[in-house]
C-alpha cells in the first residue's frame, strides 16, 4: 500500500496547509509530497459525445484556455482566486489595528481565530471563506486599486451570467461544513447591522434558499433561537453579542416556494364560465403575494443578504444553443428538470431584487458548476468563485473520509473494474416493476407474487459490499460505538429503489392465500424476525419523495417502539416554535423525515438505521456521519455527480486529534460510482472506529438534578469593602505634636486696629465625611505618588477605608470614649 493511502493526512484543519501530496499527470495522488499549499486548479469533468458513453476529465489552466472557450471569454478564475489567497495570509498576518474592518469584525476574527472552543473549532477553510467575504466588503475598497481589480473582475463576470444580480460563490468540498460558514456569515453581517443601523455594507435580514426540504430541516440551526443553534452550541459568536444576534431576521425556505400559486382553485369550465368573451382569467398570486407569503419577515427590510445552499442548481441558462438535444431518456429528463429548478430559482432571487433589494447573493456549494441542460459546458465552473477548497485539499487535512473505489477485479479484459461503474453492466438487465394487487395496493398490504431475481453483477455487488459492512458492524459493536455503521443505495428510479429495498429488506407477498417473506437475505439488514414477523424497528429505510408523502416506511408498531424518541422529537418542536399543538400533530411524513436526519444519532429516531434506500433525497444535503458503504444503481454521465452522492459519505465519525496533531484517516468504501479519485489497487480492511464517547441529557427523569449556568454576558471587577477590617497595635498611634502638625493657633496683628486669634477649634464642627476625604487625600499626595510624583489616585478608595477606621479609633470621641491624643 502506497504512502498516501496509509496515511493521506499531512495537514491540521485548524491551520493553513503546509504541506501536499504531488499528483501525476493524470492528478493521481503519488507517494511524494511537496512544501507549501497547493495552488487551486481545476478538474471540471466534461461529457465526451454521448455516443461514447465515456467520462474524460480537462484540467483547466487559465494561461492555455479559457473555462468557456465556445465565445472566447477567458475568465482568469485560477489567477483570481490564488490572487485572493495570498492577500488574504498577508492580510491576516498584520496587526489588529491595521485590518481596516469595524470594531465588530475585529472581534469575530479574534474570536474564529483564538477562542478555546470546548468542541469542535472552526476549521482554516471555514474562515477563510467567511475571510474572503470580509475582505471583499470591508478591506478591498479600501486599498485603492488593488482591491478595485478583484472587485471589478467578480463584478463583471457575475453581470454577465446574472444581469442585475451581484453573486459570490464559495467553493467547499462536501463535509467542510457549509453550514458553519453560513452561521459566521450571518453572525458577522447581523452584529454590525445592529451597532452600525445606517451602514449600506450590513444587513440583519436573511434568505437562505435551499432545493430541498431535507436541507431545510438541517438549516434550521441557523436560527439563533433554535434548541441547536450554532451560534452558541458551537460557540460562533462570544456570549456578550448573542443577544444581539437574536435581532437577525431569517427566511429558510426551499426554491420550490418560488413558484407562484393560484388563488383560487377552478375547474376548467368555471374559469371558462367567468372569463366570458373577455380576456382570460388571473388567479396566480402576484409577485407580492408570492414574497409575502415566502418570506414575510423580510417584507419591511430593504437590502436583503441571499445564501444560496447548493447553489449549483441556481444559474440562468446560456442563451444560444442548447446541449439537451445531445441526451437521451431518463439523461434528457434530468437535463430538463435541471433547467426548470434553475429558471424558478433564479427568476424567485430576481424578485426579491426588484421588489425588496438585495445586497448581494452568495453561493456556497462543493460543485459550483453549471449542469447539463444550462447551455453551458457542463462541469463549467461559475466565473464569480471567489474561494475554494477542494476535495483533494479536505482529504490531506483529514476534514472528511478517504472515498474508496473498486480498482481491480477478475474479469479478464476489462477496461473497469464491474463493480467500479455497475449501472453499465445491469442498467439494460434490470426487472420491470410490479404493480400491486387490485384492491391491496397502499401502506402494510402484501404484494403478490414473488420477488424477480436481481441481476447477477447486482447480486454480487451486493453480497461483497455487505460483507465488508458486516466485518464493520462487527467493530463498532466491539468497540461500543452505540449506533450501527451506514450502508446507502442510491438508485436511478421510484422502480428500482422499491426492488432493491425489498431485497434487502425482506417483503410480505402472497402465495396460496398465505403471507410469506421473501428477499431480506442480507440478515443485518432484514425488516422481519426469523418467524417472518415485522420488527418494531426497522433497519432499513426506503426514502424517496413518494415515501416521504405518503409515510409508508412506519407504522403503529414503530410508533410504539420509538416512543421516547418521538416525545423527545415533540419536546425539541415545542421548544423550537412554542406551538404545543404543532408537536402534538407531527404526521407520519415529519417521523419519517426525522428518522432520515438522525441516521446515526443516539437517541433519536434514526439511531437503529443500517441501510437507506433511495432515489435521488441523498444526493445533498444529507449529512450522516455514520455512512460506512455506499452502492451506486444508476447512470453517472459527470463526475460532478459522481462527487455529490459519494459526498453523502465523507462527513467524519470523530475529530479527535492524534499524538501528531493531525486527524486519523477515516474511509468510505464505494462501489457502482465511476469517480477517478483513488485509482490504485488497495486493500481495504475494515476500521476500527474512534473511541466516542456520547454524553446527553436524561429527561424527563433527571430533570430535578439538572444544574443551569448564567449566560454570562460580561465581566466586572469589584472589591466587596465591607468585609475590611483592621487589628491595631501599639504602633497604631499616632502622637500629634506640633513638629507634625504645626501650629494649632496663632494671634494676627496689624499696624493699627484690633487683633485676631486664629485657632482650629471649628474643626470639632466638621462633618467626619469632610475631615475623612481631607485626610485620605493628603496622605495621597504626600506619600503615595508615583516615579514622576504624581498621586495614584487608584489607591484613594482603599486609603478612605482604613483612614475611616483609624478616625473612629483614635481621633473621634463619640459617646464619652477618651479624646485622641
Amino acid at each position: 500500500m502506497s504512502r498516501f493511502h496509509l496515511q493521506p493526512v499531512v495537514n491540521s484543519p485548524y491551520e493553513e496547509p503546509a504541506q501536499h501530496w504531488v499528483l501525476d499527470d493524470a492528478r493521481q495522488p503519488t507517494d511524494e509530497f511537496a512544501d507549501g499549499r497547493r495552488e487551486t486548479t481545476f478538474t471540471s469533468a466534461i461529457p465526451s459525445p454521448r455516443a461514447v458513453r465515456q467520462q474524460r476529465q480537462i484540467g483547466f489552466d487559465a494561461a492555455t484556455e479559457g473555462l468557456d472557450t465556445d465565445d472566447g471569454q477567458q475568465y482568469r478564475i485560477q489567477q483570481l482566486i490564488n490572487g485572493l489567497r495570498h492577500e488574504l495570509k498577508a492580510w491576516r498576518a498584520l496587526p489588529e489595528k491595521q485590518w481596516r474592518v469595524t470594531p465588530e469584525t475585529e472581534r469575530l476574527l479574534r474570536h474564529w481565530r483564538q477562542h478555546e472552543f470546548s468542541g469542535v473549532r472552526p476549521f482554516f477553510c471555514q474562515v477563510e471563506a467567511v475571510e474572503t467575504v470580509i475582505w471583499l466588503t470591508e478591506v478591498a475598497p479600501r486599498l485603492g486599486l488593488r482591491g478595485r481589480g478583484f472587485l471589478d473582475e467578480l463584478e463583471k463576470a457575475s453581470e454577465e451570467a446574472n444581469p442585475g444580480l451581484s453573486r459570490l460563490a464559495l467553493k467547499l468540498a462536501t463535509g467542510a461544513g457549509k453550514t458553519t460558514v453560513m452561521a459566521m456569515l450571518i453572525a458577522w453581517q447581523t452584529l454590525n447591522a445592529v451597532r452600525r443601523p445606517n451602514s449600506p455594507r450590513f444587513t440583519k435580514g436573511f434568505l437562505i434558499v435551499t432545493p430541498g426540504i431535507t436541507i431545510k430541516d438541517r438549516l434550521r440551526v441557523l436560527h439563533p433561537n433554535d434548541p441547536d443553534s450554532y451560534y452558541a452550541s458551537r460557540e460562533l459568536a462570544p456570549p456578550e453579542l448573542l443577544p444581539d444576534l437574536a435581532k437577525a431576521k431569517i427566511v429558510i425556505t426551499n426554491y420550490h416556494a418560488f413558484k407562484r400559486r393560484e388563488t383560487i382553485q377552478l375547474s376548467k369550465g368555471s374559469r371558462a364560465l367567468l372569463s366570458g368573451n373577455g380576456h382570460a382569467l388571473s388567479t396566480v398570486e402576484s409577485e407580492g403575494q408570492m414574497l409575502s407569503r415566502v418570506m414575510p419577515e423580510l417584507m419591511g427590510v430593504k437590502g436583503v443578504l441571499a445564501l444560496n445552499d447548493e447553489a449549483h442548481h441556481c444559474y440562468r441558462e446560456k442563451p444560444g444553443d442548447s446541449d439537451e438535444g445531445a441526451f437521451k431518456g431518463d439523461e434528457r429528463k434530468e437535463a430538463e428538470r435541471n433547467a426548470e429548478a434553475a429558471r424558478l430559482w433564479l427568476t424567485g432571487l430576481e424578485t426579491v431584487q426588484r421588489k425588496l433589494g438585495l445586497k448581494r447573493v452568495i453561493d456556497l456549494s462543493a460543485t459550483p458548476f453549471f449542469l447539463s441542460g444550462s447551455g453551458y459546458r457542463e462541469g463549467t465552473l461559475f466565473p464569480w468563485t471567489a474561494s475554494d477548497f477542494s476535495l483533494m485539499d479536505a482529504i490531506e487535512c483529514g476534514i472528511v473520509k478517504l472515498p474508496r473505489v473498486p480498482v481491480v477485479d477478475n474479469v479478464p479484459g476489462a477496461d473497469m473494474p464491474v463493480f467500479r461503474d455497475l449501472w453499465k453492466h445491469v442498467g439494460g438487465k434490470m426487472p420491470k416493476p410490479r404493480a400491486a394487487p387490485k384492491g391491496k395496493a397502499g401502506k402494510g398490504k402484501a404484494r403478490s407474487g414473488p420477488l424477480p431475481p436481481l441481476p447477477s453483477e447486482l447480486q454480487n455487488a451486493l453480497d461483497a459490499l455487505y460483507g465488508h459492512y458486516a466485518k464493520t458492524f462487527d467493530l463498532w459493536e466491539q468497540a461500543d460505538v452505540g449506533v450501527p455503521p451506514c450502508f446507502i443505495v442510491v438508485c436511478n428510479n421510484t422502480a428500482s429503489s422499491k426492488l432493491l429495498f425489498e431485497h434487502v429488506a425482506g417483503v410480505q407477498h402472497v402465495d396460496d392465500g398465505r403471507t410469506i417473506v421473501q428477499g431480506g437475505r442480507l440478515p443485518l439488514f432484514r425488516n422481519f424476525d426469523d418467524y417472518g414477523n415485522p420488527l418494531a424497528r426497522p433497519r432499513t429505510l426506503l426514502i424517496d419523495s413518494r415515501q416521504l408523502e405518503a409515510g409508508e416506511a412506519l407504522n403503529a408498531d414503530f410508533r410504539a417502539a420509538a416512543a421516547d424518541e418521538i416525545e423527545r422529537f415533540r419536546r425539541e418542536i415545542t421548544e423550537r416554535t412554542g406551538d404545543r399543538r404543532q408537536a402534538e400533530q407531527i404526521s407520519e411524513e415529519d417521523l419519517l423525515r426525522e428518522a432520515m436526519n438522525t441516521v446515526g444519532k443516539p437517541g433519536r429516531l434514526g439511531a437503529g438505521i443500517r441501510c437507506v434506500v433511495s432515489v435521488s433525497m441523498l444526493t445533498e444535503g444529507w449529512d450522516a456521519n455514520t455512512v460506512t458503504h455506499v452502492l451506486g444503481l444508476r447512470a453517472f454521465g459527470t463526475q460532478l455527480l459522481c462527487e455529490q452522492v459519494i459526498g453523502r459519505s465523507l462527513r467524519r465519525m470523530s475529530y479527535a486529534m492524534n499524538g501528531d496533531g493531525l486527524l486519523d484517516v477515516e474511509y468510505a468504501d464505494v462501489f457502482g460510482i465511476p469517480f477517478d479519485f483513488t485509482a490504485e489497487p488497495i486493500v481495504a480492511p475494515p476500521q476500527p472506529p474512534p473511541d466516542t464517547v456520547q454524553v446527553k441529557a436524561l429527561s424527563p427523569e433527571r430533570d430535578a438534578v439538572e444544574i443551569r449556568f448564567p449566560r454570562v454576558t460580561g465581566y466586572r471587577t469589584a472589591t466587596d469593602w465591607t468585609r475590611l477590617w483592621a487589628v491595631f497595635d501599639e504602633d497604631s498611634t499616632l502622637p500629634l505634636t506640633p513638629d507634625l502638625v504645626g501650629p494649632t493657633r496663632t494671634r494676627n496683628e496689624g499696624i493699627i486696629g484690633e487683633a485676631v486669634e486664629l485657632g482650629i477649634e471649628h474643626l470639632d464642627q466638621v462633618r467626619p465625611n469632610a475631615m475623612l476625604y481631607a485626610l485620605t487625600r493628603r496622605l495621597l499626595d504626600n506619600y503615595f505618588v508615583d516615579e514622576g510624583g504624581e498621586p495614584k489616585l487608584h489607591l484613594f478608595g482603599q486609603l478612605k477605608q482604613i483612614v475611616r477606621l483609624w478616625l473612629d479609633e483614635h481621633l473621634v470621641c463619640r459617646g464619652g470614649a477618651q479624646p485622641a491624643q
